[in-house]
């Protein structure tokens, strides 16, 4: 029997979509699903999901639960990572600190300053999960959902070469599905390429019958002006290629937007919208909750099916897939450093996750890429060198930071988070070390 287990199962609007798409397979409707949180009411919350989910579609799972980890790894073929640690109390800390310093951000979950401390913290129980796996499940596939995603794949491929994990996110096929909303093309008559890190890939390849739709796109923007009033859409007019992640989270990404004021409202870029997120999905939690309480079944519909379901079924089944997936580079994108991790396509079947070579990316994108690079692989350099400095290093060469901050407003600032973060982050980067 073919065994999930999913740690973070408490994340349970996720896990919820997850188990839809994964037991709506015929051949994955017996599969045993092990559930795992450290929260013992956000995991009976999680198993009433799926039983609830298995009793809509039809579906006899084997449901079990587990506040122990590793009994719940324990001979699994497939692990999802779902983690947030700290919650919502360490996201608001990660934006309110910063912006004393006026600094901001919008969603701090990929680079920034939010997204080196939310690895920071991340790393120490990745640690767990990945000595766990290889004891309890060796032959097993990390399927992780974790953000900041490059930072953390990067980081497991470094520390536990052994591990086989791929980075999953859906940011791709939902910038090509709304895309093809705008130019009005429908999406399954469209082929598409990208490549890049995480939440900064670009759509290399975007065509129907073998033409570019980017023509298209363009008369879309001229006909819409306030299309262009988008941080995506301001990106792509000046580097001729589409970035693949929200303008959201694009803004914080590069230095030229977040700093001036005048640019946050021609682009009307949400300042601190993490945290709003964050706060309806605490909303959402209880309302799945009370629901399922109350004997109320969820819906189930879903508009597309995430790629770890995809996966899952393609190496059960033996029925090619090809997915986005994060992975470490080792020459797939041949102007990125070897040792990041990059997003590009990857064909799944039953021998596992084949990432697809994509040559060079276009000269002045790789160079936009190499920045964000830079900023996770000093921060995997922290945690694995135990090196308090080197987290500073990462804050002080990240875009949008030194866009808006002095150095000695940098070294104070990660004081500060230090010291708000606490215990959650590696013993050795616990110190403060401002000159």
């Amino acid at each position: 029997m073919t065994t999930i287990c999913f740690v973070g199962a408490g994340s349970v609007e996720f896990t919820h979509e997850l188990l839809t798409d994964l037991l709506g397979f015929p051949a994955l409707r017996e599969v045993a699903v092990r559930l795992h949180d450290i929260d013992p009411e956000r995991l009976a919350t999680a198993e009433a999901i799926a039983r609830d989910t298995a009793s809509q579609l039809g579906a006899a799972p084997t449901v079990t639960t587990h506040l122990d980890r590793r009994e719940a790894m324990q001979g699994a073929d497939f692990v999802i990572n779902s983690i947030q640690v700290g919650m919502h109390e360490a996201t608001v800390r990660d934006f309110e600190i910063p912006a004393r310093y006026g600094l901001r951000q919008t969603i701090g979950d990929t680079l920034g300053v939010g997204g080196v401390f939310r690895a920071l913290r991340t790393f120490p129980v990745l640690d767990g999960i990945a000595s766990d796996l290889l004891d309890v499940c060796p032959d097993a596939w990390l399927l992780n959902y974790t953000n900041p995603m490059a930072m953390n794949v990067g980081y497991l491929r470094r520390r536990y070469p052994a591990v086989k994990v791929v980075g999953l996110c859906h940011s791709v096929y939902w910038t090509v599905h709304d895309l093809c909303e705008i130019v009005g093309v429908p999406l399954d008559e469209v082929e598409y390429a990208s490549a890049g890190v995480n939440h900064q890939a670009w759509l290399l390849r975007w065509e129907r019958d073998g033409e570019s739709l980017y023509p298209l796109l363009d008369k879309a923007i001229e006909a819409d002006p306030e299309l262009s009033r988008r941080v995506r859409f301001d990106m792509y007019r000046r580097l001729g290629r589409f970035p693949t992640e929200t303008s959201e989270h694009s803004s914080e990404y590069v230095p030229w937007y977040l700093h001036s004021d005048d640019e946050i409202e021609r682009l009307r870029i949400p300042v601190g919208e993490y945290v709003r997120i964050s706060e309806q999905n605490l909303a959402t939690y209880a309302r799945t909750r009370d629901a399922l309480a109350a004997g109320e079944h969820l819906p189930l519909e879903r508009e597309a099916t995430e790629y770890a379901p995809l996966v899952v079924h393609a190496m059960v089944t033996g029925e090619p897939v090809t997915i986005v997936g994060n992975v470490l580079n080792e020459g797939l994108v041949t102007n990125l450093p070897p040792d990041v991790c990059v997003e590009v396509p990857c064909v799944v079947d039953a021998d596992g996750v084949h990432p697809q070579p994509m040559g060079d990316l276009p000269a002045h994108l790789a160079a936009v890429n190499r920045a964000a690079c830079s900023v996770g692989d000093l921060t995997i350099r922290a945690a694995m060198e135990d090196d308090p400095a080197m987290v500073r290093r990462a804050v002080m060469v990240d875009a949008n930071t030194s866009a808006t901050l002095t150095l000695p407003q940098i070294w104070s600032l990660c004081d500060d988070l230090v010291a708000a973060h606490g215990d959650l982050l590696p013993p050795a980067l616990r110190v403060p070390l401002t000159p």
